[in-house]
């Protein structure tokens, strides 16, 4: 019955190539690119990948005119540049994960139809409570389940990062590939053949809203996958290191950490910190003119070592695409370093490997990544970084520029709650102070004048004191 319900009323794709479902994650009016990919058949007989990107506003030409017959890939993510780089992402519109029944069910023999496969997905979603994906689709052999989001800024790739692996280890019982989770990940087009099957690929059930394919707010859908928000990590935080500081017989000073010593940083999540750091070199790289002239000797192996250590840090990128990330980088400021990438790099890439691997090293009885952490007057030090730079840069900053910003963060919260400035209170007293003297010449009492006036009558005998 259920399945007869999926065929019935997610007909939303039915009949369609492939621009219908990649026109609701790319969207054709957006500035940037996409990657569409194609196995084609060399002179050896042997299919070869090869890999174009495009303008987004060219989406439906490039679809229209794919070869239907032959394996065709396209980009989730949307990038800044020509090159399917998680550096270079610009946008992520959707979370998705890739279903290999065949790792689960070797013969398939729990799935003897696509309907019982997208049924299947969608009382597993009831069952456990977890959002039903806006679209699941056929990949020829598996599925590949999506959770449209809107469009989400490059700044939130750790967080996304975070709802993808949440999402692969729910879907586990799927065969959901851990693989297959990066941003920079390409799916098959729907419309065209999995060769290796001989199956269209195709959409096989739609969560529609409003006669569409439902679009989840990020959040709400972080949430629901991750189980918890930000809010609730921040006070569990809290909770926890309250405790310690109990048991240990010190004092809880209220006001977290902006109060404290910290010269006013506020805290972010690791992976969250180790991007923002890498927006912040490249961001640096910008300023100095160095995407257009050139790193200068001196900075070069610097700048890529702490790139590659920050991208693996954020968990944007792992070892094995750390290479190509970071030769993607280099092409920015220095493509002279690409051939020396892998040798100059060798140290952060073993770390990584560690990293991923769940090692740690203790150090002052904590546990940490193996992964470099530094300080931010290490970079600041290492990179002569000065005061109008720091300013411009979010994470890299110094003690004094840290403090500076926390106290116009408070300067914003005093004022949203009804604080003034020294001036506007002075202003507004002399008029406090003129109102009352004119009441007091139109021959009002003080009593009268407070009234009059909604103050009390010790404020009317200050306002007249120099009168008396």
């Amino acid at each position: 019955m259920l399945a007869l319900d999926i065929d019935s009323q997610n007909d939303f794709f039915s009949g369609a190539g492939g621009f219908p479902e990649a026109s609701t994650y790319h969207h054709p009016q957006s500035h940037g690119f996409f990657a569409h990919l194609v196995k084609r058949p060399g002179p050896d007989g042997k299919r070869r990948m090869v890999q174009r990107s495009h303008r987004i506003s060219s989406l439906a030409q490039v679809i229209d005119s794919a070869d239907a017959r032959l394996d065709n890939y396209i980009s989730q993510a949307e990038f800044l540049k020509p090159n399917r780089r998680v550096v270079n992402i610009a946008r992520l519109n959707l979370n998705f994960v890739d279903l290999d029944l065949y790792h689960v069910d070797p013969d398939r023999e729990r799935f003897t139809d696509t309907r019982q496969m997208a049924g299947a997905v969608r009382i597993f979603c009831y069952d456990e409570h977890i959002p039903q994906p806006s679209i699941t689709a056929y990949s020829g052999c598996g599925l590949h389940i999506k959770y449209l989001t809107g469009t989400l800024p490059r700044q939130a790739l750790p967080r996304w990062n975070a709802v993808q692996r949440r999402l692969v280890e729910l879907f586990a019982p799927f065969g959901a590939d851990p693989r297959a989770k990066d941003a920079s990940r390409v799916l098959r087009l729907m419309g065209t053949t999995n060769t290796k099957t001989g199956e269209i690929v195709r959409v096989l059930d739609v969560e529609q809203e409003n006669g569409k394919p439902k679009v989840y707010d990020f959040e709400y859908l972080a949430l629901e996958i991750l189980e918890t928000d930000r809010g609730t990590i921040e006070r569990a935080r809290a909770e926890r290191e309250a405790k310690a500081a109990r048991r240990a017989g010190l004092k809880v000073i209220e006001g977290g950490r902006s109060a404290g010593n910290t010269g006013g940083l506020r805290k972010l999540s690791p992976m969250r910190l180790n991007w923002d750091r890498l927006e912040d070199l490249r961001k640096l790289a910008e300023l100095r003119g160095w995407t257009k002239n050139g790193i200068p000797k001196g900075h070069r192996e610097t700048y890529l070592f702490w790139s590659a250590n920050f991208m693996l840090s954020s968990g944007a990128t792992h070892p094995g695409q750390m290479f190509y990330e970071v030769e993607a980088l280099a092409r920015e400021v220095c493509p002279a370093l690409i051939p020396e990438v892998r040798h100059a790099l060798s140290t952060v890439y073993r770390k990584g490997l560690a990293h991923v691997a769940g090692e740690r090293v203790e150090f002052n009885g904590k546990k940490h990544s193996p992964l470099y952490t530094p300080k931010n007057q290490t970079l600041i030090d290492q990179f002569f970084i000065t005061r109008d730079e720091e300013r411009q840069l979010q994470t890299i900053i110094s003690e004094a520029e840290a403090a500076e910003r926390h106290r116009k963060r408070d300067e914003v919260k005093r004022r949203s709650a009804g604080a003034v400035e020294r001036s506007a209170y002075v202003e507004s007293a002399e008029m406090k102070r003129a109102e009352a003297r004119l009441l007091r010449a139109n021959g009002m009492k003080q009593r009268e004048i407070a009234e009059a006036m909604g103050v009390s009558l010790r404020s009317v005998k200050d306002y007249l004191k120099s009168d008396t």
